[in-house]
């Protein structure tokens, strides 16, 4: 292998497919970055066995062939050499990677790229075409809800389901819910997965500010592609929590709130609610007023009170205030939210003024 590219390509490409990287591998060849010179073009690729990503970029090929080279050291090595420089990349001995710059020479050990688990793409399934914008504002109102960790793996992914001209994006990690509603350009077939919610984040992030994202889902993979970069990860088996038997169908109080003024009134009482576990007391009172507060602690109390405009009768829950706050910053681009209470024992509903798309729910705490 014998090729001829520009350092920004190379580091461009290296940051991208590095993202699939695990610092805890198993497998030696897992901390690699698989190059492969071939026709025009050296393709990239990185995997963990559950996330790959896999990208290209135009080269001067003078020789076919591949090799994998230590991902850290390579791209650490890589951003090192001067932006305008051309580079050379060529596999010797074949195990060792070249490097040629202007100013330097270095060589890197590899492993054989026969060693490097293949590259699984979807090549067919459901496909959908999504705005870029669209997903990303889904995903940051949505998968923040997920639990990446859980215990129930099925709680730690982000449930998709398409049905005609819809896709319905839902995270949940039992104790608040989060739920976006995309319209598609063209009906698709009805299906549905659990992305692990590490692939959604990453997905979201390949989508960076490009004006759109391809979707393909099959019966044990998905694959997000942008621009010619793939990233293929595995779905989560089993059954998602059928949420919609838990959204209220009606509410006794609806107040439109200020979200901005609502929130600083929760950052403050979470400073003295993080003594007593984040449990927030909200009370919404007939004369149009919401107290925010939190029960004393050994370092204080808090109590404020904030003006807005209810709709029913009064109401009082206890939540918890972190939760309250990631909903908040979650919909950080609405002036105001509107929060509807059924009772203390019910959850609380979170949505926009205006508009069906985003729905959030937070289990109350007790009193």
């Amino acid at each position: 292998m014998k090729l001829v590219i520009s350092q920004e390509a190379l580091l461009e490409s290296l940051k991208i497919v590095s993202r699939a990287v695990s610092g805890q591998n198993t497998l030696p060849v897992l901390g690699n970055i698989l190059i492969k010179a071939q026709g025009k073009k050296v393709y990239f690729a990185a995997t963990n066995l559950e996330i790959s990503i896999s990208t290209s970029t135009e080269a001067t090929v003078k020789n076919e062939g591949a090799i994998t080279v230590p991902a850290k050291i390579l791209t650490s090595y890589t951003s090192l050499l001067g932006k305008a420089e051309e580079v050379e990349l060529s596999a010797t001995a074949g195990t060792t990677l070249e490097i040629k710059s202007k100013s330097s020479k270095t060589k890197i050990k590899g492993i054989a790229a026969d060693e490097f688990p293949a590259i699984a793409r979807v090549e067919g399934g459901t496909k959908l075409d999504l705005d870029g914008k669209e997903f990303r504002e889904a995903v940051n109102e949505v998968a923040f809800a997920a639990q990446e960790n859980s215990s129930r793996p099925i709680l730690s992914g982000v449930f998709f389901k398409t049905e005609k001209t819809e896709l319905r994006m839902a995270a949940t990690d039992s104790y608040r819910l989060s739920e976006k509603v995309l319209k598609l350009k063209t009906a698709t077939a009805e299906t549905s997965c659990v992305i692990p919610v590490r692939a959604v984040f990453e997905a979201d992030r390949l989508a960076g500010s490009s004006d759109g994202i391809g979707v393909a889902i099959s019966e044990n993979q998905v694959m997000f592609t942008v621009k010619g970069t793939e990233l293929t990860s595995r779905l989560i088996e089993g059954q998602f929590p059928d949420y919609q038997q838990i959204i209220p169908k009606k509410s006794s109080t609806s107040a439109e709130i200020d979200r901005e003024e609502f929130e600083l009134a929760v950052r403050r009482v979470s400073i003295f609610a993080k003594e007593n576990n984040q449990h927030m007391k909200l009370e919404f009172l007939n004369d149009n007023t919401l107290t925010v507060s939190t029960d004393a602690t050994e370092i204080g109390e808090e109590k404020t009170t904030i003006a807005v405009k209810i709709t029913g009768s009064t109401n009082v829950i206890a939540l918890n205030a972190d939760y309250v706050l990631d909903v908040l910053g979650a919909m950080n681009s609405e002036d105001k939210i509107k929060m509807e209470l059924e009772g203390k024992m019910n959850p609380a509903v979170i949505k926009p003024v205006k508009g069906n798309s985003f729905i959030h729910l937070i289990m109350p705490l007790k009193m």
